[in-house]
Parts: structure tokens; C-alpha cells; sequence
């Protein structure tokens, strides 16, 4: 059984109180950005908790016994809805280089792989911002010196669900996760991909107008 986060929780607090709302009025209350909301409301539709109807706002499930929603959640892949070829970049790439590839591909952060795609390590927007302000001499920099190192990057595998992809975004507080290939060598971790709430928001649009 999943364990809800405090905002998760003051969300459904909101609708027992408010319901149908949209997310802005919740993320008002809340005082949050709407885009911050995303992976909750997602994890609280993908869990059957709320319901959603288009021009009319969430609202609370009225079947809590039914578990439809969350069966299709845990039975749909991260290799079902995942990102194509994610954006990856080596570790001598200069920081200016990485700055360049955020916004080229407009991307809130950047893989670290060696030659052959195995993961060395995550560089985010915050990181390369911190490293640049006030220093102009850190744009030459190798992103090695300011990258997140490959054992402290939360993962997942293409054979998990997406339910479990949610969780993970919510519990560690990320915007996406490198889709890694299984391997029985733990530290050894090749990307063949990217999961990010955008993806996870767009899969839960399309199977709610399926329905």
C-alpha cells in the first residue's frame, strides 16, 4: 500500500472540502505552482483516490473499492510511455557546453554517460547555475567537477510500472529518472532512456479520454 506524502494528503483534504475543483484553485491553496502538482495529482488518480473530468476539476472517487484505475497504472511499463533517446552528454563536456545542450533541448537536467552509455552521473539546471554565478571562469569547467556521481542518481528499469516511476518522482522529489538496462552488476547501470512527470502526465491524459 502506498504511502501518501503531507501534500498528497492535504490535496485530498481540499477536495473533501471543495470538490469538483480545478488544479489551479488547488494549487492556490496550497501555494504552490500547478506544475508543481502534477506527479501528485497523478499518483492520487493512478491510485484511485480522486477522479478527474475535463472543464469540470478533480474530485474524490466515489468507489474507493474499485481498484481499476491503480491495476492499469501498475500494469503499464516504463518502456510504454518513456521519453525517446534521452539527452546525454560525457563528463569531460565543458559546463558551458551543458548549459548550451538544457537549452537546445530544453531539458531540466542532463545525463552523464562514458563511451559506451553506462551512467556516470545527473547535472541539473540548479547545478550548473550555482557553478556559474559569480564565476566566470567555471564555463570551462568539466561537468564532472559539479555532476550528481552515478551512485547517489535514483533509476529505474523499463520492466517496472509507472506507478512505480510516480512514487519514486514524488518520494525523492525529481522531475525524471534515466531509464537504466538490467543488470546483475548493480554498479553498472547503461541508460537506454528517460522518464519524467511529463510523460507520466501525458500517458494519464490519454488512457482518462480513453475511458
Amino acid at each position: 500500500m502506498i504511502d501518501f506524502t503531507e501534500r498528497q494528503i492535504d490535496i485530498i483534504g481540499i477536495l473533501k472540502k471543495h470538490e469538483p475543483i480545478t488544479a489551479e484553485q488547488i494549487a492556490e491553496m496550497l501555494g504552490v505552482s500547478k506544475g508543481t502538482l502534477r506527479s501528485d495529482l497523478a499518483v492520487l488518480v493512478m491510485t484511485g483516490q480522486i477522479e478527474a473530468k475535463p472543464k469540470v476539476g478533480y474530485f474524490l472517487s466515489k468507489n474507493k473499492t474499485d481498484r481499476n484505475s491503480q491495476n492499469v497504472w501498475k500494469q503499464t511499463l516504463v518502456k510504454d510511455v518513456q521519453g525517446g533517446v534521452a539527452v546525454t552528454i560525457q563528463k569531460t563536456t565543458t559546463v558551458n557546453e551543458a548549459v548550451i545542450s538544457l537549452f537546445l533541448d530544453d531539458v531540466g537536467s542532463l545525463i552523464v554517460v562514458d563511451e559506451n552509455q553506462y551512467l556516470e552521473g545527473i547535472v541539473s539546471r540548479k547545478d550548473l547555475l550555482k557553478v556559474t554565478l559569480g564565476n566566470p571562469q567555471a564555463t570551462t569547467m568539466p561537468v564532472q567537477l559539479v555532476m550528481t556521481r552515478q551512485s547517489k542518481v535514483y533509476t529505474i528499469t523499463p520492466d517496472k510500472s509507472v506507478y512505480d516511476a510516480a512514487k519514486m518522482m514524488v518520494y525523492y522529489e525529481v522531475d525524471s529518472l534515466p531509464v537504466v538496462k538490467p543488470s546483475d552488476d548493480s554498479s553498472s547501470k547503461k541508460v537506454i532512456g528517460r522518464i519524467t512527470k511529463t510523460n507520466i502526465v501525458k500517458a494519464l491524459i490519454e488512457m482518462s479520454s480513453e475511458v
